[in-house]
């Protein structure tokens, strides 16, 4: 299978492996909150269950690709990601319920996305890997707007359980994808499954792994919490606003993919840590704007927003691609296993820090919870440029 027609074939599957992703803080708001009886931090909990439930589950799984292919764990995380989402429309009762059940879910993605990066970097030349991983990572957007979209439309007309079972079905287009990928025998196993020494000596990879970690936590407080945010500003205007919930939350991811892109190639022209630094810098201002002009008026929210939708994606692709250069041949799957280890704990912690400040400076209702919401973000990915600096190599 030539390279191209791989990438295209895998990131067309991700759309199906992702149309779950998002699907309860796409609900939660309007459902989950009001009917279980839930505070915003509750929430937070909740949704985070999903991004620790991948944090505890990937440096197994995706270190595993260095012993055996991909592609089998691949399948199985799909079969999982796509199970546990059935299983929660089905069973979820209150905040316990949905805690297990959407963790479960996040373990079985833990087995699909870093997997299948693995997968796809194991097929392809060593000249195609940096656009092809930025495709990869990129469509990842698409994949999240696309969630979006089905779960919100479906929840309105036919309710939240409802959303859950139609997006459940999605990751089997990725375990179809896996089943048809050519065999690749793996290298021999070098060293102890989850012996990350290699990696935590490796400088350069540890750098762009950490300022992974930042950009995940301020993507998943937004994400998270954005369909939240734009009911605040419906709800600030008297509901005198053009675009609802659907139409923000969904053009807001989608506007990361071509950021993403367009971060990755400023990376490949102007050097990775300095295309990476001013992106995250004016990720942070954007932040700090949403949070200061919060409840002012709807056409500021939304103008910053779109300028949010390519800060706040646009190291993203730049980073993992970093990564995933910067890591030893024989310890990838180790490498891209702490990556996303670190990102993703990192994404729990935002989602729920996020929440926990809408509650303790006023509540989702007030300009001043809000304005606490974007400074959480704001300082996260702050940090992104210290990490990167740190890295650099020393003369």
């Amino acid at each position: 299978m030539k390279g191209r027609v791989l990438v295209a074939m895998m990131a067309a599957a991700q759309l199906g492996s992702l149309l779950p992703h998002v699907t309860l803080p796409a609900v939660m708001p309007g459902w989950l909150i009001p009917e279980w009886g839930l505070s915003y931090s509750d929430g937070g909990l909740m949704a985070a269950s999903y991004a620790a439930g991948y944090m505890l589950a990937v440096p197994v799984l995706t270190t595993l690709t260095d012993r055996i292919d991909a592609r089998w764990i691949l399948l199985w995380g799909s079969l999982m990601s796509g199970l546990a989402t059935l299983l929660f429309g089905w069973f979820a009762q209150g905040l316990a319920s949905a805690i297990l059940l959407w963790g479960l879910a996040g373990i079985g993605f833990a087995g699909a996305y870093m997997p299948g990066l693995k997968a796809l970097t194991d097929r392809l030349d060593p000249g195609e890997s940096s656009r092809s991983v930025t495709l990869y990572t990129a469509s990842f957007s698409v994949g999240v707007g696309l969630s979006f979209l089905v779960s919100q439309v479906v929840a309105e007309h036919w309710g939240w359980r409802m959303a859950f079972l139609v997006t459940g079905v999605g990751p089997a287009a990725m375990a179809a994808v896996a089943l048809s990928l050519r065999p690749v025998p793996p290298p021999p196993p070098q060293g102890a499954l989850l012996d990350f020494r290699p990696v935590l000596r490796n400088r350069t990879a540890l750098g762009y792994i950490l300022g992974y970690g930042a950009h995940c936590f301020e993507l998943y407080g937004m994400r998270t919490w954005i369909v939240a945010f734009w009911g605040f500003v419906v709800a600030h205007a008297g509901g005198a606003t053009t675009f609802d919930a659907v139409t923000v939350s969904v053009a807001f991811t989608v506007l990361s993919l071509p950021a993403s892109i367009l971060g990755n190639e400023a990376a490949l022209k102007y050097g990775r840590h300095r295309a990476i630094t001013i992106v995250m810098l004016a990720s942070g201002l954007v932040a700090v704007a949403l949070g200061l002009t919060a409840g002012i008026s709807p056409w500021i929210s939304l103008a910053l927003l779109l300028c949010y939708a390519f800060t706040l994606p646009a190291d993203s692709g730049a980073l993992t691609s970093g990564t995933s250069a910067a890591a030893e041949p024989r310890y990838r799957g180790a490498t891209l296993a702490l990556h996303s280890t670190v990102g993703f704990g990192l994404s729990a912690a935002g989602g729920w820090a996020v929440g926990a400040a809408i509650d303790a400076a006023g509540g989702a209702s007030s300009s001043s919870g809000w304005l606490a919401a974007f400074m959480v973000m704001g300082a996260g990915i702050l940090l992104g440029p210290l990490a990167l600096w740190w890295s650099r190599p020393r003369v």
